[in-house]
């Protein structure tokens, strides 16, 4: 992960652990997807016991190599709107991309709301078969840096045809990614110069989750950012910098999503 963007950071819980349990690493996707494509990453682990990484999801699609009832496939990880959890045991390794807000959207023909918290195997919606391509990034005898190179590579033959609302609605999500300011949805209409009704059609077409859901997600990874940053938090404070009602609604959010308040959380 990119130490550079702080929101990368915040995603993964427990970050000290995961770092003694698994390997991450990341890579630009091909120059041709640039514009659907965020980063290549992948994980790897080697663990006597079972590990369970907990991640607090940003709102984008990703495709992931991984086991799916017991044989290699290359899976389409919807947008969760809550925790992620994964169990890892024995010796393993995920490698997959992550898409812009919205980049999945011209790999599909239909719109990105019915992927919403679901998991499902590229095959049923691509139309290709995913199965020699996860059996060929899964296999050990490929370095994992390569087997990123390869989906990426494998992506690109799919040919998406360029699609001039993912750029539009991918900069308003990564705006309110890095602009803590951004606080209600009405906000990145009015940045979109749109209606709220048609803000919510272009999320729902190409995000999967509303404008809200968006701005909050974000304003979370926030709370999570300053959790892992070893200072000392005033959470009335930051509860007020984020636009939430007061501390006990941070907190409550928080709790939600993670299963404890974020002092609890840093405590521990």
């Amino acid at each position: 992960m990119d130490p550079s963007r702080p929101r990368d950071q915040a995603q993964v819980l427990d970050p000290r652990r995961a770092a003694e349990q698994i390997t991450i690493g990341r890579a630009e996707p091909p120059a041709a997807l640039a514009w659907c494509l965020d980063y290549l990453w992948w994980v790897t682990w080697d663990t006597d016991a079972t590990h369970t990484q907990r991640i607090i999801p940003r709102p984008t699609v990703h495709v992931a190599a991984e086991v799916w009832e017991g044989e290699p496939r290359l899976l389409v990880h919807g947008v969760p709107t809550a925790l992620f959890e994964r169990a890892l045991d024995g010796v393993g390794r995920t490698v997959a991309v992550a898409c812009r807000p919205g980049g999945f959207r011209p790999f599909v023909t239909s719109g990105l709301d019915r992927l919403v918290d679901r998991v499902v195997p590229a095959a049923e919606v691509i139309g290709v078969d995913d199965r020699a391509i996860a059996a060929r990034l899964l296999d050990p005898g490929l370095a994992v840096e390569d087997a990123a190179v390869e989906l990426g590579s494998w992506l690109e033959s799919l040919d998406p045809r360029p699609d001039p609302m993912v750029d539009r609605v991918a900069g308003l999500v990564e705006r309110a990614e890095v602009d803590r300011t951004i606080l209600r949805a009405r906000q990145l209409a009015d940045l979109a110069g749109v209606s709220d009704r048609t803000l919510q059609r272009w999320f729902r077409e190409y995000v999967g989750v509303s404008p809200k859901s968006v701005v909050q997600r974000h304003r979370l990874l926030d709370v999570a950012a300053a959790a892992h940053a070893d200072e000392d938090v005033d959470w009335a404070l930051l509860a007020a910098e984020l636009g939430y009602a007061d501390q006990s609604h941070l907190i409550r959010h928080f709790r939600a999503v993670v299963g404890e308040s974020p002092a609890r959380y840093v405590d521990r």
